[in-house]
């Protein structure tokens, strides 16, 4: 099968350190797959160059048919391929609901023209963006504080609502930059669950995590990087029995 997201021979430097060597993987449609590696293997970085925060040097990003190399972050997120960031970032003086409907594709009311001319227009839209937000923190469970401000939220709350900041645009794919990461055990589970389920429905995750607890439950591939270059890719097990990994990244087995 074809992948979704298709990562060929990135490249990229930073004051000649290379964060990326001919980094190249393929994320199938539909799946949930793990991005680990050691601290400085680039996993950020490849992030980075993937949703358009930085140009790689050399190499291809390849998205549902469509080359997206170099591409700007908002061509990228319009295209269905949405990230979130470790730190949980937003609007401290919005609530939960007006931080969903912030994240709405298709606004026309952004147009001054049709806000002055075609209000009929852009408030259908707002309608159906309120109800998309209340349903989007229906299944993330944050409908409960869909008044509070988001700023006010526990940290695993404000992981959930970057997760729905990232559907209110309607997403092919997302990438998820460390979902469990500072979130109690309780929390990190129902964040498991939110996307496991949202797989089920046809999402297509890349996740970055730390928690190997985690990435064997939850992920169907695991890609293993090293030195900004793909070391492994294979099944949880698999990557775990490998010595290239045991030495790079959980430390060799005596």
């Amino acid at each position: 099968m074809a992948g979704l997201l298709s990562v060929e021979g990135l490249t990229r430097s930073f004051y000649g350190v290379h964060a990326l060597n001919g980094a190249a993987f393929t994320v199938a449609p539909g799946s949930i797959t793990g991005l680990i590696g050691p601290n400085g293997a680039g996993k950020t970085t490849v992030f980075n160059c993937i949703s358009g925060v930085i140009p790689p040097e050399t190499g291809r990003v390849t998205f549902d048919g469509t080359e997206i190399t170099g591409w700007r972050p908002d061509q990228i997120s319009l295209r269905g391929l949405v990230r979130t960031f470790q730190i949980a970032r937003g609007f401290p003086k919005l609530t939960v609901f007006e931080t969903l409907l912030l994240h709405g594709d298709k606004q026309p009311g952004e147009n001054v023209g049709n806000a002055l001319f075609r209000p009929g227009r852009w408030m259908k839209r707002e309608r159906e963006l309120a109800d998309r937000a209340r349903e989007v923190a229906r299944r993330l469970k944050l409908d409960h504080v869909l008044t509070n401000m988001s700023a006010d939220l526990s940290g695993g709350q404000k992981k959930l609502l970057e997760i729905g900041r990232a559907l209110m645009g309607r997403p092919k794919l997302i990438l998820l930059d460390e979902p469990a990461a500072g979130v109690n055990p309780t929390l990190g589970r129902e964040i498991a669950e939110r996307i496991r389920e949202l797989a089920g429905e046809g999402l297509t995750f890349l996740i970055v995590e730390h928690d190997m607890a985690l990435v064997a439950e939850l992920c169907d591939t695991v890609i293993v990087m090293a030195e900004g270059t793909t070391l492994v890719e294979g099944t949880f097990e698999e990557v775990t029995s490998d010595t290239r990994v045991q030495d790079a990244y959980l430390g060799r087995r005596t």
